[in-house]
């Protein structure tokens, strides 16, 4: 006997479920048959819109817990404590390719971060690199558009990918380090993780500092070679999926340790570069790594889609204590990110388990919408200021006013004394140990020497020239050999 009875969506018991109701023996089905038109109608219906980017995702639950003191730069009460412990829930992801794509490619990664706190949720949106190839949220979809299949022939296409870069010098040090030897990750637990973007903390004081997020895998860093890549994906297209899922059930819990760098809000205006440019990384040697806490990733979800595909992150869920900066792909994103989950996922997609707030609770008058199931209690009023119990403002900013002047009108960022597109990136080549570069100089080659345009190629070339004469030297010598073999 089974221990639950068969129903139907509306709860009625279901008596046959192996057979469809028929007119006779043989003969063609019945438009009444509730479980027949119920199942079809739900499955054509099972599947919601693919993000646009990051669309390939996996997912865990796990815990971040304060090992170091920072109260002095920022009031958050998640980080307030020594040992205090956080639950989190982590979604790592590739971005170019769609959701049947293969894990182990050549692509950045997501790593984006949920934090269950007391005062709401705290969304950590960032990559497994430090820079990012563009720093203006313009030319975002643009951008993704060069790098996604192309509209006639339905493949990446060389010409556009590095036709778009051709003419965004800025990508020159992303650029470096996706074809690097970080470009490839081989599993996401052997990566490291990066805000990418510069956030503010306030402290109780109100004083602000702007911070980058470092989570260093202590797992070491592991990466694959173009042809180990290769491999790995024809063996196992879900590589980087199976290896999370195996390594949690195991026991075997994957960790980061979260160091940030901090730059007193005073020093951002007079830096060589402009802090707030997510294409340049900030020098250890100016501002150094400072140990916050630990994440530890230690249960898998019950169900892919209804917590990994519908997770949602936006990078505009703040805390007190946390706030954004003038850097202008996070201001982009701050409205993209919740935008698009509002397309794919409904407008309450907020109340969904694993979007909700499990600390504390969400008490505000949204209602209504697409499967909303929060309206409020009997008699409660749905506007504010209102004169009964409903919720009220606490007048406390999350974080610190920062001025602004000018004229309104579409500005380059201001000028620092050392912004320019390459020098970075020449800076990341020269660390690079000898065989590094060569596998740098193959990985571009290989990938440069298949664009059919000259004046696309040259452009290209001249980036990496103005970043390392020798950097664009053998570049240059080595797409020439390639182009004529």
């Amino acid at each position: 006997m089974p221990k639950h009875t068969l129903t139907t969506e509306s709860g009625a018991p279901v008596a046959d479920n192996q057979n469809s109701a028929s007119a006779g023996l043989g003969g063609p089905l019945l438009i009444q048959d509730q479980q027949l038109i119920e199942k079809l109608a739900r499955f054509n219906r099972e599947r919601i819109p693919e993000r646009v980017v990051h669309a390939r995702g996996s997912g865990a639950y796990g815990y971040f817990e304060v090992t170091d003191d920072v109260t002095g730069f920022t009031r958050a009460d998640f980080l307030n404590t020594v040992g205090k412990r956080t639950e989190t829930f982590i979604r790592f992801s590739t971005v170019a390719d769609s959701l049947g794509g293969a894990d182990a490619v050549r692509d950045p990664r997501g790593f984006a971060l949920k934090f269950y706190t007391e005062e709401g949720n705290y969304d950590l949106v960032g990559n497994n690199t430090p820079v990012f190839f563009i720093k203006d949220p313009i030319k975002f979809p643009d951008f993704i558009h060069s790098q996604k299949r192309d509209p006639f022939t339905g493949i990446q296409e060389a010409d556009n990918v590095w036709d778009f870069w051709s003419h965004s010098p800025e990508a020159t040090h992303q650029v470096t380090w996706l074809f690097g030897d970080r470009g490839i990750p081989a599993s996401y637990r052997h990566m490291n993780g990066y805000g990418s973007h510069t956030y503010q903390w306030t402290n109780a004081q109100g004083e602000a500092f702007f911070v980058k997020y470092h989570f260093k895998t202590n797992q070491g860093v592991r990466s694959l070679s173009s042809e180990q890549a290769a491999e790995q994906v024809g063996a196992d297209a879900n590589s980087h999926q199976r290896d999370l899922v195996q390594a949690i059930e195991r026991g075997v819990n994957p960790s980061w340790t979260l160091h940030v760098q901090i730059m007193p809000a005073a020093e951002a205006a007079d830096y060589r570069f402009n802090p707030f440019d997510v294409t340049k990384v900030w020098p250890h040697s100016d501002y150094p790594l400072q140990r916050v806490g630990r994440l530890v990733l230690d249960r898998n979800p019950d169900n892919v889609f209804q917590e990994v595909e519908q997770a949602a992150f936006s990078p505009n869920n703040f805390v007190p204590g946390i706030g954004p900066s003038p850097d202008k792909m996070l201001q982009g994103r701050l409205f993209a990110y919740a935008d698009a989950q509002r397309y794919r996922l409904g407008v309450n997609h907020t109340l969904l388990a694993v979007n909700a707030p499990k600390a504390t609770e969400a008490v505000n008058y949204g209602r209504d919408g697409l499967a909303a199931t929060r309206n409020g209690k009997r008699g409660l009023k749905n506007y504010e200021p209102n004169s009964y119990e409903g919720p009220s403002q606490t007048d406390l900013a999350l974080s610190a006013p920062q001025a602004v002047s000018g004229w309104t009108g579409t500005h380059e960022a201001p000028l620092h004394v050392k912004d320019d597109h390459f020098f970075q990136a020449g800076e990341l080549y020269r660390l690079m140990s000898e065989d590094e570069k060569s596998r740098l100089i193959a990985n571009i080659a290989g990938f440069l020497s298949q664009v059919t345009r000259d004046d696309v190629i040259e452009r290209n070339l001249a980036h990496f020239h103005a970043a390392d004469t020798e950097y664009g030297a053998r570049l240059e010598e080595s797409v020439r050999a390639l182009r004529e073999g």
